[in-house]
């Protein structure tokens, strides 16, 4: 991966964004896929849900998803029997 920013444009939902940062093009293909097919998830979940309440409840699960794996990655190995 390079540490140069690189602008990139992504279709999240039906709005166009440029994001600007450190990554490959694959990775921001990746999550920008991802990032959709999780938004479109909670919106067929609710459907009278609103984008943006959509998107924060999308970002409070990312957050929730790594915050887990942060404390999975530093706790103590179990003794093997």
């Amino acid at each position: 991966m390079t540490d140069q920013k690189r602008r990139f444009k992504a279709v999240i939902g039906d709005k166009e964004y440029t994001i600007i940062g450190p990554g490959s093009v694959a990775q921001f293909e990746t999550v920008t896929a991802l990032l959709n097919e999780r938004l479109a998830a909670i919106q067929a979940a609710d459907p009278h849900m609103t984008t943006e309440s959509a998107a924060v409840l999308l970002a409070f699960n990312a957050l929730s998803e790594l915050v887990a794996a942060q404390a999975a990655a530093q706790a103590p190995e179990a003794p093997h029997a």
